[in-house]
């Protein structure tokens, strides 16, 4: 046992830690592994589709104070490319790379646990880069918030093959809101965060124009004019309101570029118009919640118009069937038709409606 162990630490020592997953040979088929082999496993058990980088990513914004978030998202053939933008506590320039690190955390009192297990082990962002083609802070500074991308390849990293459709929520007996139908993809994983922080926390889901666009919107919105006259750089803004300081297309493009996000001249130029519209959270989406819904306003009462329905008996309606059926077969002979099945008549207050079903013959 000791002439073993006495082995693998020479290999160690002379051909580093990286090369060599054991730390001691326990016999009997039994090993220790050393901790980077063990993290490096973890990291292979934590993230096991697209849709859990999505999760651990928004969470991880959460704990750092988030109460909005954005998510751009877009897929070129089987690359994904996420970027999350977010109004949280920021990253400091000398921590950008070091939180890729395993089991680096600024939560040491505040591990937090959720309907997706404990969070505040410093293993997400681990296990994100361990997983994905790329995970880089795109910028972020204290007090500032964040943009980081995240770039996988969906021949490694697998994704659902619906990321169109959204999910149905549903209040249970004690009136919380859940997904309960739908496809378990990107748009669900979202959602479904959104509604475990439920008016803590806003989660915005789009195309990067579509993002971009949404970030312009409520910068604008949020944004004092008279802040923006002492502003030198964006970059003294935080994140999610920098494109507010955008003053034309050209100034938009490089701004947004700058936070991550890539879009056209054309594009830029149709979210200062207005014709790329702002999205709504996905919360508001999903529970159809209006935004800024101005009350219905009553018009005037027509007190000539006839609101009276119309009804027809059932015995009359049949009769007038056979009528316009005995007319249509006129009709069917002359063009070679043929009356799949009998016609329908619906029968509103000021209107009646009937409908053929017909097949023509070969």
């Amino acid at each position: 046992m000791s002439d073993a162990n006495e082995l693998i630490s020479f290999i160690a020592s002379m051909s580093g830690e990286g090369n060599l997953r054991v730390e001691e040979n326990l016999g009997e088929g039994f090993v220790k592994l050393r901790v980077s082999e063990a993290e490096r496993r973890q990291a292979k058990h934590d993230i096991q589709h697209v849709e859990d980088i999505v999760i651990e990513m928004l969470r991880n914004a959460r704990d750092a104070g988030a109460t909005k978030i954005y998510v751009a998202t877009a897929k070129e053939e089987r690359v994904r490319t996420l970027l999350f933008l977010d109004n949280g506590s920021g990253i400091p320039s000398d921590m950008h790379e070091r939180i890729f690190d395993a089991r680096v955390t600024s939560k040491l009192e505040t591990m937090k646990m959720d309907q997706w297990g404990v969070h505040g082990r410093g293993m997400a962002l681990f296990s994100i880069r361990q997983n994905a083609e790329s995970a880089h802070v795109v910028t972020s500074a204290p007090g500032k918030g964040s943009a980081i991308r995240v770039v996988v390849d969906t021949d490694k990293l697998s994704e659902r093959a619906d990321q169109s459709t959204w999910p149905l929520a549903e209040k249970d007996d004690a009136g919380v809101f859940s997904c309960t139908r739908g496809p378990h993809n990107i748009i669900r994983s979202a959602c479904e965060f959104a509604l475990s922080e439920l008016h803590g926390c806003d989660v915005f889901l789009g195309s990067p124009a579509e993002v971009a666009a949404t970030l312009f919107s409520h910068a604008s919105s949020s944004l004092d004019a008279s802040t923006l006259l002492f502003v030198d750089d964006a970059n003294q803004l935080p994140v999610i309101d920098r494109l507010g300081n955008a003053g034309d297309a050209s100034d938009f493009m490089r701004v947004a570029k700058e936070i991550g996000i890539e879009v056209s001249e054309r594009t830029a130029h149709r979210i200062l118009a207005g014709t790329i519209k702002p999205v709504r959270s996905v919360s508001a989406r999903l529970l159809r919640e209006r935004t800024k819904a101005a009350p219905k306003q009553a018009g005037p009462v027509d007190l000539a118009r006839d609101r009276r329905g119309l009804k027809i008996a059932h015995e009359d309606l049949s009769q007038f069937s056979r009528a316009v059926e005995r007319d249509f077969n006129e009709l069917a002979s002359r063009y070679y038709l043929n009356l799949v099945n009998d016609p329908k008549i619906r029968v509103t207050r000021d209107r009646i409606t009937i409908t053929f079903d017909i097949g023509k013959e070969e």
